[in-house]
């Protein structure tokens, strides 16, 4: 076996303090049966370890990874190892948690923790388990949920939306690329369209890809700027930090560009939606008298389709003044309802009581208004989170809640926050207990 010891530093074993040897020969022989611990060796090859069980991470605790909260690991995960982090896992014989610091099949070569990315649609319930060395640097900004073994690859996490419209195996690469080449013949020139065929080609954007197949959701991006100063934005980061996985846009599309890109994918797709707000782009609301203009020249044209604004919901005169000009629902953006918690990530030039604000301003409307929640596997489920989080649903009539995972490296998010944290309910509790629904994209309400 390679060489274990004890965990150390912050984190809590959850298996501690049995009363009685009975009661400890149940619960080892429970440990028979959990998924085994996964590793990396030197060279990068993921290999099992069965003497050790899978062990999960939830804020700060640590716990075994049991059959019911694993599921078959999905069709277009990617595996990440993690540089100077050991794997964590389960000693089945002790019920110890412990360090794996060397390969149990080769002598004193080192080893790694490995972790998953899920594919859309996905959302993590609990995290990868590391011990990180003073060497670490900040991971890049992704989501790292568990990874086990038991007869082939697991990894803790729900499927939240039926949806498949970003499933891997649903892009057609020929039809991609023909319907690139007819977007650009037919809107010549179209600034937007240019910067969605970069989305395309040099990020893989699954909505710029839908876009070209003519299908279901289409991106909007409008904004080079922004309002907030998010630690884990995706578009734009400091020197310093990881860099973001993809550039913002530089310029405005004109009312006129989006409206032609909007146009033409509710004519041709089935169950259209565009949506402003992307991933390449700041807070679309600086941008609302463009976006205000723009929905006005499509509702002149169709009332088909769903036209959506994912937002921080920084500004709710603003909010309302495009829902009265033809949006049909917004996406609200929130690691947390609480606002210490809020503004300790978002870091906001505005108050965080707008969020509540824009709500109810769709909500005079007869708007559908969904919660983009940023899933952090115990802050997300801890009892003054989910308390707020309900508290938010309920006062302010939250049709649905798209539970998307949070992209930042746990500890780099745990020390930002600052807080001591009890162990949480349980993601896939808590979707069971907020009383609205679920999912993981913008839905078409046609």
């Amino acid at each position: 076996m390679g060489q274990l010891s004890p965990t150390r530093g912050r984190f809590t074993p959850h298996v501690r303090g049995l009363a009685s040897k009975g009661k400890m020969d149940y619960i080892l022989a429970m440990f028979e049966h959990l998924p085994s611990l996964v590793f990396a060796d030197a060279e990068g090859r993921v290999m099992d370890f069965p003497d050790l069980a899978m062990v999960a991470r939830s804020g700060d605790y640590l716990l075994p990874a049991a059959k019911e909260e694993v599921i078959p690991l999905p069709e277009g995960s990617q595996l990440y190892v993690l540089p100077e982090r050991m794997p964590v896992g389960l000693d089945r014989k002790t019920g110890e948690v412990v360090v794996l610091e060397s390969n149990p099949y080769e002598a004193s070569s080192p080893v790694s923790a490995v972790a998953v990315f899920l594919p859309a649609a996905y959302t993590q319930t609990y995290l990868a388990a590391w011990e990180r060395s003073h060497r670490a640097c900040e991971l890049p900004l992704l989501a790292y949920t568990a990874l086990g073994w038991q007869d082939g690859f697991v990894t803790t996490a729900v499927r939240t939306d039926p949806s498949t419209r970003q499933d891997p195996n649903t892009f057609d690469r020929e039809k991609i690329e023909k319907g690139i080449l007819q977007w650009l013949q037919d809107l010549p020139g179209n600034r937007l369209v240019e910067h969605l065929v970069s989305c395309a080609t040099c990020y893989g954007c699954p909505a710029a890809l839908n876009l070209f197949q003519g299908r279901e959701e289409a991106p909007l991006p409008t904004s080079p700027s922004c309002n907030a100063a998010c630690v884990g934005c995706i578009s734009l980061q400091v020197k310093g930090r990881p860099p973001s996985p993809q550039k913002r846009i530089t310029f405005v599309p004109t009312p006129e560009e989006i409206a032609e890109v909007a146009l033409r994918h509710i004519a041709t797709a089935d169950s259209p939606v565009v949506s402003f707000g992307q991933g390449c782009e700041g807070e679309p609301l600086i941008q609302a008298e463009t976006i205000c203009r723009a929905i006005g020249l499509v509702r002149s044209k169709t009332t088909a389709g769903t036209i959506n604004l994912n937002t921080n919901a920084s500004m709710p005169g603003m909010v309302a003044r495009l829902a009265d000009a033809g949006l049909d629902s917004i996406r609200i953006s929130m690691n947390s309802a609480r606002r210490e918690t809020y503004e300790k990530y978002f870091r906001p030039s505005y108050p965080f009581d707008a969020l509540s604000e824009s709500a109810r301003e769709m909500k005079k409307r007869g708007r559908f208004v969904s919660i983009n929640l940023f899933v952090f596997p115990g802050l997300t489920d801890a009892p003054k989170e989910a308390q707020a989080l309900r508290r938010f649903v309920e006062d302010n009539e939250v049709d649905m809640i798209q539970w998307r995972n949070l992209n930042l490296d746990p500890d780099v998010y745990l020390e930002m926050l600052g807080q001591n944290l009890p162990a949480g309910v349980g993601i896939r509790r808590l979707m069971d207990e907020i009383p609205c629904r679920r999912g993981y994209f913008n839905p078409y309400l046609g």
